[in-house]
């Protein structure tokens, strides 16, 4: 008899464990559950905010970029009236007479100086800046320089050029190439300020912002001279080099070009 009492206590003791057990467990969940709650709150709020900073990133580095389009502008306002002569060692003769100014022109310089330190003397000449009173007089002054292609001083070619800032002089030297080409090909272009190349070629103008521009207009298959590409300047001596044209379709596939019906859109010049 007694065996059966222990026997029922103990099967009334494992059945009150059983019936705790899943109680223990119902907690747990219950805890693990308002945590998950709390952390996804918390992720939530967290790309939130993350959008919130990458939107403000996106406002200042754009404000960044106008403040540093408005400062090169400003820097080229300055040097509006400035040129610079390259190439030009100290002595020689006088500008007036390479360049065939008439004794009475106004030259009204107000200042001038040697840009950069002194370099070492087997280094090249440091370029000369030179500021006018007056910006036509400068214009005249190029005008004349550039008429002449320069003038050679002690044995030496001296060229005038504008005074632009080193952002502008950095990104004229990305057409650097492209420029070449096209000299090579006798196709006239032209480098407006600050730092754009516009080509003249078969009666049409198209004008590029970067080296890299990806233009409007595409490539024609029924332009015998291949004068119209897609992505800018850059691969145009790809299709030129070695003084032949390359085909169509070896400039379509190694570029993935794509054809389009209209062989481009005119841009502005």
């Amino acid at each position: 008899m007694a065996n059966l009492e222990t026997i029922l206590q103990e099967l009334r003791d494992f059945r009150k464990e059983n019936s705790d057990a899943p109680k223990g467990i119902k907690e747990r969940i219950k805890i693990a559950k308002s945590r998950i709650d709390e952390a996804e709150n918390r992720i939530e709020e967290a790309e939130e905010r993350l959008q919130h900073i990458e939107e403000a990133t996106m406002e200042l580095l754009e404000l960044q970029k106008q403040f540093e389009t408005r400062l090169v502008d400003q820097e080229g306002r300055s040097r509006r009236e400035n040129v610079q002569i390259l190439e030009c060692t100290q002595g020689g003769s006088r500008g007036r007479e390479k360049l065939e100014l008439p004794p009475s022109f106004p030259f009204q310089i107000e200042r001038a100086h040697r840009a950069l330190p002194r370099p070492s003397p087997e280094s090249p000449p440091r370029s000369i800046v030179v500021k006018f009173m007056s910006f036509r007089v400068k214009e005249e002054i190029l005008k004349k320089a550039w008429q002449k292609k320069g003038f050679m001083n002690k044995g030496k070619k001296v060229f005038l050029d504008h005074d632009y800032a080193p952002e502008v002089l950095k990104k004229q030297k990305e057409y650097t190439e492209a420029k070449r080409v096209l000299r090579e090909k006798k196709i006239r272009f032209q480098t407006p300020f600050p730092a754009r190349l516009r080509v003249f070629n078969e009666g049409e103008t198209w004008i590029y912002n970067t080296i890299t521009h990806d233009s409007d207009f595409k490539p024609n298959v029924t332009d015998k001279t291949f004068s119209k590409w897609e992505k800018g300047p850059k691969i145009f001596w790809e299709m030129v080099k070695k003084n032949t044209i390359q085909s169509f379709e070896e400039i379509k596939n190694k570029y993935e070009l794509t054809l389009l019906r209209q062989s481009f859109k005119r841009l502005p010049k």
